[in-house]
């Protein structure tokens, strides 16, 4: 693999992912502005939303100044060489923020010290798995603050809310975690969800389900259902964009599910908000874009 080519792949990658919404969130975003009443702040925080997303991609700079916490998917070929891929992306990363297409987001946990590079313990984030082909599947979300501080977790049964360890359990607490976020995650927002898995593993499932386009039915008729009603519940809650009021509470919920232990149900919800950054490539061998995913 060309680590020169490599590198210029991720940096657009990254730009793509910083700047610009993919269309199928784009469209649905479009398609809710319509539904919102005239003269409402509703309306109006939803025609703000998109011509954020208009200047953004015009003027190929961040959609939010909060462009988040960096996570890469990456999907390939036996023998891949992963340490090269870190090195190549970190270079990637600390281009794109000296360029702008990030912000200088990573921050010390201890000493309050921001690099200003975005490189450090945890950042970026890097999963890798191995897949058949030769081709390498890297996908990147930008993941913000705001809707990662109202994400939530929750460990059935959960007496306040009522929730048995069934699926009228999961989703109470899906619409709890939505009422809950209100306007605090940057709404009309996006769920990843995971049934099952263990804590950490049902998180690291719930973000890997907004790897889904907003635009696919999931392949269980049961988690379609659910997935189906959530929305319409949650937009019924009324909350709005931004907390404002109106009829768009969600943009999208994607429930995947793992194998948990038999003194465990847990349910993990990670919230996106608007600023849907994910975008993704197929790279070949030598690390040239042969294709965009979204």
């Amino acid at each position: 693999m060309d680590t020169r080519t490599l590198q210029q792949s991720l940096l657009e990658l990254v730009r793509r992912t910083s700047a610009e919404l993919p269309d199928d969130v784009a469209e649905v975003i479009l398609r809710q502005l319509r539904k919102e009443a005239r003269n409402t702040t509703g309306r109006y925080a939803m025609e703000v939303i998109k011509r954020n997303i208009e200047m953004a991609k015009e003027k190929s700079q961040p959609i939010c100044q909060d462009t988040g916490s960096i996570l890469f998917f990456v999907r390939a070929p036996k023998g891949f060489d992963e340490e090269a891929f870190r090195k190549a992306a970190d270079k990637a990363v600390l281009e794109a923020t000296k360029i702008g297409y990030l912000r200088q987001n990573s921050v010390d946990p201890i000493t309050g010290k921001n690099p200003g590079t975005n490189l450090g313990p945890g950042s970026p984030v890097y999963h890798f798995e191995q897949k058949k082909g030769a081709q390498i599947d890297v996908r990147l979300i930008l993941k913000g603050g705001g809707c990662e501080n109202v994400g939530a977790q929750y460990s059935l049964p959960h007496t306040g809310l009522g929730a048995g360890r069934d699926l009228a359990g999961v989703e109470k607490c899906i619409l709890d975690a939505v009422n809950q976020a209100q306007g605090k995650g940057c709404g009309p927002g996006i769920l990843g969800v995971t049934v099952g898995g263990d804590r950490a593993t049902g998180y690291l499932h719930s973000k890997e389900q907004l790897l889904r386009k907003l635009d696919d039915e999931n392949a269980d008729p049961v988690l379609r259902k659910l997935e189906k009603r959530v929305m319409k519940r949650a937009n019924d809650l009324g909350i709005g964009p931004m907390g404002f009021g109106g009829k768009t509470t969600l943009l999208g919920c994607k429930v995947g599910v793992l194998n948990r232990l038999p003194a465990s149900y847990f349910v993990s919800v990670s919230y996106m908000c608007w600023a849907y950054r994910r975008h993704g490539t197929l790279l070949d061998s030598n690390g040239r874009v042969r294709r965009w995913l979204y």
